[in-house]
């Protein structure tokens, strides 16, 4: 997944040199910011599409150990129930990447978006709350994802 992201910033990069240029860096994030949620809920959808059995935080747990192989991420578990899944990413590779590739600016548009609204098509009733993460400076990542119809303990 690393490498795809990876692949994708290298042409958005582009993209988003010629959006600043024409449009100024403002319309430029607001521009690859909404075309990465976009994809971000599309893909989730289709991932949905794809799940045997339920779309619950279970499967999604499952789902998301591909962001993190080949050392992409690091987290500490915190809770992982049926209603909540907790955990703190510790290392980002993600944030590393974007900012070797001189993207650190929109990195948080890139990577971090998609994060917020990929549960989104996945699951609309599996709400994720980040409150800080490394992409924008943080130590760590604050990944709080819960199932909306289920009271919070």
């Amino acid at each position: 997944m690393l490498e795809k992201r990876r692949i994708e910033a290298a042409i958005l990069k582009n993209v988003y040199d010629v959006l600043v240029e024409r449009l100024g860096k403002e319309e430029a994030q607001e521009v690859i910011g909404a075309a990465v949620i976009q994809s971000a809920v599309e893909q989730g959808a289709e991932f949905r599409r794809r799940q045997e059995g339920s779309a619950d935080l279970a499967a999604f747990t499952a789902l998301s150990a591909q962001w993190s192989s080949g050392g992409a991420m690091e987290a500490t578990p915190l809770r992982a129930t049926a209603e909540h899944l907790d955990y703190d990413v510790t290392h980002c590779a993600y944030a590393e990447m974007y900012r070797d590739m001189g993207l650190a600016e929109i990195g948080h548009l890139l990577s971090c978006n998609r994060d917020q609204t990929f549960i989104q098509g996945f699951n609309p009733d599996i709400k994720l709350t980040v409150t800080q993460t490394i992409m924008q400076g943080a130590d760590s990542c604050d990944f709080r994802y819960r199932m909306t119809d289920q009271k919070e303990d």
